[in-house]
């Protein structure tokens, strides 16, 4: 019987009907013959619920002690379902992320997964003939056996650990969504539904906004080489997936648009005009776990000047960014700004890698839409540009259309 691992997101678990929807989607797999992980997220907004109770009784919350009051959200919808799952006549165990074997780092709060230890998940799959289900999001430190947590949208990386260390056939993941878009729907009506996307695409995408599938998911998927099929929990519409790229296909040149309206910019004056000045400033930001996206540096117009470097952080780091960087003025520059009402806005398709020009298009579109652009980042297979947050969605659906993206296949969905 070939083994898969489904992951639910917190919407398609958010109360009791929901909870028994999934039950009974995991059971249909399992009558079909199909040995069966799932993977859980908390229930709707129970992370914000206890992130609010934590700032409650705390300005700054203890990081081991959110991780132990955050993983619990998790746990609390795996009980639920594996509860549903016996009422429907099915022997299912849920576990926590401990009791899987997901095993990380030391990192509070962002925890990477450095193994899993996996035997608990097979005895009770090959000896117990059980469906079993892992509470995401979760693992436990290697040396320290602390409860560690792995940041927002952490269960779809468990999924696709966990799916790696047994040897699943697919990892499906379960949404509030169809599949993967264009552009966000909601933003532009017609964007159309991708059957397929490759990972290097997913990848781009991913850190470019698109709120489907976790960064870090796709990134361990590719690495250890699992099929992701991204699936609404509402229908039965077919769906996304994510697999690696076949050289042979003739790629399309633009596959989506994406965008974040979540993004902060921060920049230092007179930064010195010296070997090892940048690699200190961003140093000190690692070590508080911030991750930097675009970096723009301007060189001093005459030798012995100071430099200016911009970069942009996720919205929610810009306060440890601003406290990490505090440590170092005077030192490593004279004066700091920060911009937070700040958005992102990219386009990905490998097929950029063989046609010229696209970038000449996109500024061309967004001057066309009046939208100034701040900073500029590229790959092979990626443009993206910060923008001013009020002008995202004009971007997306003027590049969108520009490089007519629209389409008929438009599925959504209806509960």
């Amino acid at each position: 019987m070939g083994l898969i691992v489904m992951k639910f997101g917190g919407t398609s678990v958010a109360d009791a009907e929901r909870i028994k929807r999934a039950a009974q989607r995991i059971v249909g797999k399992r009558e079909r013959g199909n040995r069966v992980v799932a993977v859980l997220s908390a229930r709707g907004k129970t992370t914000d619920e206890l992130i609010a109770m934590a700032e409650e009784v705390s300005a700054l919350p203890d990081p081991r002690e959110m991780d132990m009051l955050l993983s619990s959200g998790e746990r609390i919808s795996c009980a639920l379902c594996a509860m549903a799952i016996n009422d429907l006549g099915h022997r299912a165990i849920s576990l926590t992320g401990s009791q899987a074997g997901i095993v990380t780092d030391e990192s509070h709060t962002k925890a990477r997964i450095i193994d899993v230890r996996a035997d608990r998940i097979k005895r009770a799959l090959d000896e117990e003939d059980a469906i079993v289900l892992v509470a995401g999001f979760q693992g436990v430190s290697s040396t320290a056996r602390n409860v560690t947590t792995l940041g927002r949208g952490g269960s779809d990386t468990t999924a696709v650990a966990v799916a790696a260390a047994l040897g699943a056939e697919v990892c499906e993941i379960y949404t509030d969504v169809a599949g993967v878009y264009s552009a966000d729907p909601r933003i532009v009506p017609d964007a159309r539904l991708l059957r397929t996307v490759y990972f290097q695409e997913m990848l781009e995408m991913a850190a470019s906004g698109a709120s489907v599938l976790q960064l870090r998911s796709v990134e361990y998927a590719r690495n250890h080489g699992v099929r992701i099929h991204c699936r609404s929990s509402f229908s039965e519409s077919p769906g996304t997936v994510v697999l690696a790229e076949d050289d042979t296909m003739e790629q399309p040149l633009i596959t989506a648009v994406t965008h974040s309206v979540s993004e902060a910019r921060i920049t230092l004056l007179g930064v010195p005009d010296e070997p090892g000045a940048a690699a200190n400033i961003f140093a000190a930001l690692a070590e508080v776990n911030v991750n930097v996206d675009m970096i723009v540096q301007n060189e001093p117009a005459s030798a012995g000047g100071r430099a200016e470097i911009s970069f942009t952080v996720a919205r929610e780091d810009l306060r440890d960014a601003r406290r990490a960087l505090e440590a170092l003025a005077g030192r490593l520059y004279t004066e700091m700004s920060a911009h937070e009402e700040m958005g992102k806005v990219s386009i990905i398709g490998a097929g950029m890698r063989s046609h010229p020009g696209v970038a000449a298009k996109v500024f061309a579109v967004l001057a066309s839409e009046e939208v100034n652009i701040d900073m500029i980042s590229t790959s092979p297979i990626k443009i993206s540009c910060v923008i001013a947050r009020h002008s995202v969605e004009p971007a997306v659906r003027a590049l969108h259309s520009a490089f007519e993206l629209n389409g008929a296949d438009t599925i959504r969905e209806e509960e």
